[in-house]
């Protein structure tokens, strides 16, 4: 597994991830999807098995203090082979902040498993 920032030619990699976790924003504009991925604020990093995109994570931060995990999905083939924790922790020191924050309604275990752990409730609002 190779850990590397997202470059243009990842897009499809992960616009397939997102579509086999029934994720549809990114595949619905690609510009779009490149533009969020690559936006100011943003660290956006992939993990790689040759040129397949096996894991993705998305993090938005202010570069100081707060970095919250807004998407991150693996390849059902390749889950429960570390890609995730990988990913968090080859993105986290390149959004510059100290803590990640998470909303999951899907991984509760993986993310309680994190040593430093705090569970709070939060929302998702789509205006």
């Amino acid at each position: 597994m190779i850990l590397q920032r997202y470059e243009h030619a990842h897009l499809a990699g992960i616009v397939a991830l997102c579509d086999a976790e029934g994720w549809p924003s990114f595949g619905a504009d690609l510009e779009r999807a490149h533009a969020t991925l690559t936006a100011p604020g943003v660290t956006s990093v992939v993990a790689l098995d040759g040129d397949l995109v096996i894991g993705f994570a998305y993090l938005l931060s202010d570069g100081h203090l707060q970095s919250y995990l807004s998407m991150m999905a693996t390849h059902a083939n390749y889950r429960r082979k570390g890609v995730g924790r990988a990913l968090i922790a080859y993105a986290h020191p390149l959004t510059g902040a100290q803590r990640v924050d998470v909303i999951t309604d899907t991984a509760e275990a993986f993310y309680a498993s994190y040593e430093h752990h705090k569970t709070l409730s939060g929302f998702r609002i789509y205006p």
